[in-house]
């Protein structure tokens, strides 16, 4: 055992233990398709932010996603979409791609931000602390951050006026340094949108599977 983990690095689980401790969440499991699947939950004023790993599957294979989730009350439909700059983001704005700037170059630089709403989501970067957490986040693997309103066919489905704070990487991660980071921006972002009036502090009448 102690040969595998010098070449695949901890379990998830044991890094989710350290993490528990660190930020004074609850670490939890609960039987999904036969399996003892984690999550790692934290309160945040009336917020619940969500810590777990889901599969998504491309035919034969299935890969796994480190996600991050908050329902909450949406205030004024304010969304937004937020991931780094890839390969083909010049060629996709080429043809007409929104890419929001907030004239910070290198924020500008390194990430692609959508939002119906420009103004909003210049407001929500004036807060520093939130473009360091995201530019802190920014290699990881597949990463972004969104607004949406339900959880797709498969998943969830909101009630009027609950929207979802989502965040997702490709993989399993075990960085503690980062999972401490998402968590802190989780919590920023829910602080500074109820600053904005696009959220209420008030619990959402859902509680996120």
């Amino acid at each position: 055992m102690g040969f595998l983990k010098n070449i695949f690095g901890p379990r998830k689980e044991e890094v989710w233990v350290h993490l528990e401790q660190e930020i004074n969440a609850r670490l939890i499991f609960e039987e999904r398709f036969l399996t003892n699947e984690a999550k790692v939950i934290l309160e945040h004023k009336n917020w619940t932010i969500i810590l777990d790993v889901f599969h998504r599957s491309t035919g034969k294979t299935s890969t796994p996603y480190t996600r991050m989730r908050c329902a909450y009350i949406n205030k004024d439909d304010f969304r937004f979409t937020i991931y780094p700059e890839g390969l083909f983001t010049d060629l996709a704005k080429y043809f007409g791609m929104q890419d929001i700037e907030i004239e910070d170059k290198i924020f500008d630089d390194t990430f692609v931000l959508k939002s119906k709403n420009p103004d909003k989501i210049k407001a929500l970067f004036t807060d520093a602390n939130i473009k360091n957490d995201f530019l802190a986040l920014a290699d990881l693997s597949q990463f972004q951050v969104k607004v949406r309103d339900d959880e797709g066919f498969w998943g969830q489905s909101f009630p009027d006026g609950v929207d979802e704070l989502y965040l997702e990487v490709v993989g399993i991660l075990k960085d503690l340094e980062k999972l401490k980071i998402m968590f802190k921006l989780f919590a920023e972002i829910m602080d500074r949108l109820c600053e904005m009036g696009s959220a209420y502090e008030a619990r959402p009448t859902i509680n996120l599977r």
